[in-house]
Order: structure tokens, then C-alpha cells, then sequence
């Protein structure tokens, strides 16, 4: 390796316990809406956590933290995160406000998830929680070749279209050697709040289902709820109302699911083996 080179495969990084990537086989089943509550609510819960936004095609986490400062550049040319709500940010929506899109190829997304990861001043974190694009592509692997993920995180509707995609990226992990924490079901039924009936308006069940047949721990299910719509529009996600809400409780039942599952990963860690 020549000098001044960047070394090869995943780097570490140091002071980071845990990475998680939420991801999801399609758009519009609240994978963003679950990464944000999901940091937001280990913060909560006593954890020291960054949220890196990586759907770069579609970045609402600071429209649902309801922030816009960009990050500041610190000594040698490092990127401070934003901190919103006691969690530390970035999001190429700081640096690219508005309706102008990003129409990037694959060597610039990599290029921009490397900076991502390896320039920004993250500190010392329990969790860093990455926010991904729909699907399996290019951010994705970027994502896997940058730095060693501890487990993902698959969002799906209980729909069967939904569920689908879902089985293509729990099958996308494990191609690629990523731990799959679990299956979370978003949008999993409703409640009438007049006559207190559950209705379950995508169906309901099957992402459980699912995760049993693909022998991966189920998260749970996460009710449709307008408060949850309202609060990531407003920029004030449900879970800042603590997990006394009624609004908020099915996020932090998933939330504790999910610090379960990243001590089950860990603890399975066996010794890194390297092969000269």
C-alpha cells in the first residue's frame, strides 16, 4: 500500500459501540420515520447515539428533527454533527436543503459515505443509527465496504407487497455478511379512537410470519397513528413525549427490542481470525 493511501475495507470506528443500518426493500413503509424514533428514543433511554441520514435520494430526517443548520467544519478539516434532542446528525439534507435533488452515480455516493462516516466528529456513541435508501443498492454496499456494521435492521408493512421486498433485503444482509438484528412491522393496524377497535388496514401478521420463516427475531409491530405522522412533520418525533405516551409506545417497546437483539449480536461476536 503505498503512503498516504486509505487503507482497504471496512475501518472501525473508534468510540462507536454499535452501528446499526435500518433498511428497508421499498419506499414508503416509514423506514425514516422508525430510524429517527429509534435513535430518538436510546437517547431517551440513557444512550449516547448518532443518526447518519444515507437515504440521499430522499433525506427527511431534518425535516422530522426540524432543524436546517448545516454542520460546522472543525479543526483539520473535520464535520461537526448537528445535535438536535441530545442525538448527533448529519444528513446530506444539512448541505443540500430544498427540492433541488442529487443526481449522483456510484463512485460520488461512496465518496459521500466515506466522508460520512470517517470525516465527522462522532465521539463516543452506544449507538449510531444509519438511515438507508429504499432497496439494495449503491449506499448500501458503500455503506458495508466503509465500515463493519454490527446488524440491520429491516422495516416492512404487513402487506404482502411490502413483505416481498422485505424478504429481498433481509436476503441482501446476509449476501453481503451483515448480522440482521431483526424485522420490524410498521404500520401493523390501527385503532379507532371512538370505539377503541383495532383495524388492521394493511393486514397484519406477516411480518411476523416472515421473520419466522427466515429464522430472524421479530421487533415488533408498530401501530398507524396519526400523532406519530404529525410529530415527524412537525419536527418533533412522538418519542420526546417520553414512553409514558400512549402515542410513543409501541417505539419504545420496539426500541428495547432492538438493545436486546444488539447485545445478542455482540455477545455471538466470536474472535476476529485473520488469514495471511
Amino acid at each position: 500500500m503505498h503512503a498516504g493511501q486509505p487503507p482497504a475495507g471496512p475501518q472501525s470506528l473508534p468510540g462507536v459501540e454499535a452501528i446499526i443500518a435500518v433498511g428497508s426493500g421499498k419506499g414508503g413503509v416509514g423506514k425514516t420515520t422508525l430510524a429517527v424514533n429509534l435513535a430518538l428514543a436510546l437517547a431517551k433511554l440513557g444512550h449516547k447515539v448518532g443518526l447518519l441520514d444515507a437515504d440521499v435520494y430522499g433525506p427527511n430526517v431534518p425535516l422530522m428533527l426540524g432543524s436546517s443548520a448545516p454542520p460546522r467544519i472543525v479543526g483539520d478539516n473535520r464535520i461537526e454533527p448537528v445535535e438536535r434532542y441530545g442525538i448527533k446528525v448529519i444528513s446530506v439534507g444539512f448541505i443540500n436543503p430544498g427540492d433541488k435533488p442529487l443526481i449522483w452515480r456510484g463512485p460520488m455516493l461512496h465518496q459521500m459515505i466515506r466522508e460520512f462516516i470517517q470525516r465527522v466528529e462522532w465521539g463516543v456513541l452506544d449507538y449510531l443509527v444509519v438511515d438507508l435508501p429504499p432497496g439494495t443498492g449503491d449506499v448500501a454496499i458503500s455503506l458495508i465496504q466503509t465500515v463493519p456494521l454490527t446488524g440491520s435492521i429491516v422495516v416492512s408493512t404487513p402487506s404482502d407487497v411490502s413483505l416481498q421486498d422485505a424478504r429481498k433485503a433481509i436476503e441482501m444482509f446476509r449476501q453481503v455478511k451483515v448480522d440482521i438484528v431483526g424485522l420490524a412491522e410498521n404500520m401493523s393496524y390501527f385503532v379507532c379512537p371512538h370505539c377503541q377497535h383495532e383495524i388492521d388496514i394493511f393486514s397484519k401478521g406477516g411480518g411476523e410470519r416472515t421473520a419466522a420463516q427466515f429464522g430472524v427475531a421479530f421487533l415488533g409491530s408498530i401501530e398507524i397513528d396519526p400523532d406519530i405522522r404529525k410529530g415527524g412533520d412537525s419536527g418533533q418525533p412522538v418519542v420526546l413525549e417520553g414512553d409514558q405516551s400512549t402515542h410513543a409506545r409501541s417505539l419504545f417497546k420496539f426500541a428495547r427490542h432492538v438493545i436486546d437483539r444488539v447485545s445478542e449480536v455482540k455477545a455471538a461476536e466470536g474472535p476476529v481470525i485473520e488469514i495471511q
